[in-house]
């Protein structure tokens, strides 16, 4: 059975495959979004083998032309979303925005006295009582953001008592804390087992994590820690010299 032209004659098997792939997204046939054939799919359309496919992809991702997340398959990739860091950016409406479905999904959460570390994070003494809540956040099915998140108990006392799939920890803090100052750190970290796992990317494929504090009138309100796999995300912004921090 004769195969795909250029499988014919490009020199190397894998470069053949990311050639197909590359066409197809050029010429629209596979949008942004667009789930490509597995593997074994492509094994059979292309009349390669799986080693030489797998290779062609893991390259076609390390271009950031596509996205494999794990379990579920590879995909065609957009340009990466950004997030801003001027103004306190809330993901879901960042996804909304975009035309884009969004989820929120509660992993844990509990309240607890502030241990040491957070204790100091939110400028309390020790055991003093805080919120802990973990989230994570899908953008058409697939996590992009996984929050880990502190509160004052204090500032913010029916925290625990909202629905966090209807409205997520930062819309609601947003719409009912007030706050006069922001402070944002951005590092670049490999996950966790566990978190990787839930974001479903490899373990070895760095994150870039925010951090992220409030305060209301010298008071910390939040203190929350948000991964990004760094393949389907970017941090960044735009502003004016003397532009003033408000919740945009």
């Amino acid at each position: 059975m004769k195969r795909t032209d250029a499988l014919e004659t490009s020199p190397a098997r894998y470069a053949q495959v990311k050639d197909h792939v590359v066409r197809r997204i050029q010429s629209g046939d596979w949008p942004a979004g667009h789930r490509l054939p597995s593997e074994n799919e492509l094994v059979d359309q292309l009349g390669i083998s799986r080693m030489t496919v797998n290779r062609a992809l893991r390259e076609l991702v390390a271009e950031k032309l596509i996205v494999r997340v794990q379990g579920v398959g590879s995909y065609v990739a957009e340009n990466k979303p950004q997030s801003t860091l001027v103004h306190l950016g809330v993901i879901s409406e960042e996804i909304r925005a975009r035309g884009h479905e969004y989820r929120c999904q509660t992993l844990a959460r509990q309240r607890l006295a502030a241990p040491p570390d957070v204790g100091f994070w939110l400028e309390l003494p020790p055991s003093e009582p805080v919120f802990h809540a973990v989230c994570l956040h899908f953008e058409n099915g697939i996590p992009v953001q996984l929050e880990d998140r502190y509160v004052n108990a204090r500032m913010a006392p029916a925290f625990l008592d909202q629905d966090f799939s209807i409205e997520p920890p930062g819309e609601y803090l947003r719409r009912n804390v007030p706050f006069d100052q922001i402070e944002h750190v951005v590092d670049a970290v490999l996950p966790t087992p566990e978190q990787a796992l839930q974001l479903a990317m490899q373990q070895a494929e760095p994150c870039l994590l925010l951090t992220r504090r409030t305060w209301m009138q010298e008071q910390v309100v939040t203190m929350v820690r948000c991964w990004h796999p760094a393949s389907r995300y970017r941090l960044g912004s735009r502003f004016r010299p003397s532009g003033s921090l408000h919740a945009g």
